[in-house]
């Protein structure tokens, strides 16, 4: 039987801009070898894996090298899919079972709204050695459970000009790394960048994810709730954050750009 596949931009509405997704809609759940193969032969920063049940999917996310236990814009490259071939309505929510537990999708004005968990930063001194793959000395940094490095820099320019060294990147404690920095433009609130060439992506384009901890970092320096985000990757993107109680919810638009089948499994 044929697999139906689809490749998504996400937090875009512009085809070949925002961050690519795949999206494989199975029947029934396949093993974690056959998953890492069919990211890995897509080649995109995420793979999402949909199986049907009851009252959802359950869904689970391969980069091109690993398993992931969250990832927004696959997410909300999924929800897309689900809304826009008629599988929900869009006054319906569709309701996903992870890694990172129930995840909840809603279509709201014309755009996917992810219901994400809240991720809190602890502060710390910016490691010697991010400075130095970075290329520059953050003002400030945080860190999530030791798997994510946040650091703060003081103006856009210096988010949109770093050039990491990858390779140092790659000896780090951490798994990601956000850069971020107030916006100058009106429009945004804060823009940001992500690096994680320890899991084979070097620069994500656009990382929902990385919201969940961004929105919560931002919201005490600028006194807001909801923000308006942009991700200053070379593909770019806009990501909607809306802060509430231990959740993060994160919202964007996406275009479907490819759609086929796997025919040999």
């Amino acid at each position: 039987m044929n697999i139906p596949i689809y490749q998504v931009d996400a937090f875009t509405i512009k085809p070949f801009t925002g961050n690519p997704a795949a999206v494989c809609l199975l029947e029934q759940a396949k093993d974690d070898t056959w998953m890492q193969a069919v990211a890995a032969e897509m080649a995109l920063s995420e793979t999402a894996f949909l199986v049907p049940k009851s009252n959802g999917y359950h869904l689970r996310w391969f980069t091109p090298t690993t398993e992931v236990k969250l990832c927004g814009h696959a997410t909300l490259a999924s929800a897309h899919i689900l809304f826009e071939n008629g599988f929900y309505e869009e006054d319906e929510l569709i309701e996903f079972y992870t890694l990172s537990g129930t995840l909840n999708a809603s279509y709201i004005d014309g755009f996917v709204e992810l219901d994400l968990p809240r991720r809190d930063a602890k502060l710390i001194d910016p490691p010697q050695k991010l400075s130095e793959a970075l290329g520059i000395k953050p003002v400030s940094a945080a860190s999530y459970e030791n798997e994510t490095v946040l650091a703060e820099f003081d103006c856009e320019d210096s988010i949109r000009s770093l050039a990491p060294n990858f390779e140092l990147l790659k000896t780090l404690s951490f798994q990601d790394v956000i850069v971020t920095a107030k916006a100058k433009k009106e429009k945004y609130d804060f823009i940001s960048r992500f690096f994680a060439p320890k899991v084979g992506i070097n620069e994500d384009p656009v990382t929902g994810s990385a919201h969940c901890l961004l929105g919560p970092y931002w919201a005490p320096k600028l006194n807001k709730q909801e923000f308006l985000a942009f991700q200053a990757s070379a593909r770019s993107g806009e990501v909607r954050v809306r802060l509430q109680g231990e959740r993060v919810f994160v919202g964007g638009k996406a275009i479907t750009v490819l759609q086929g089948k796997l025919v040999h499994q």
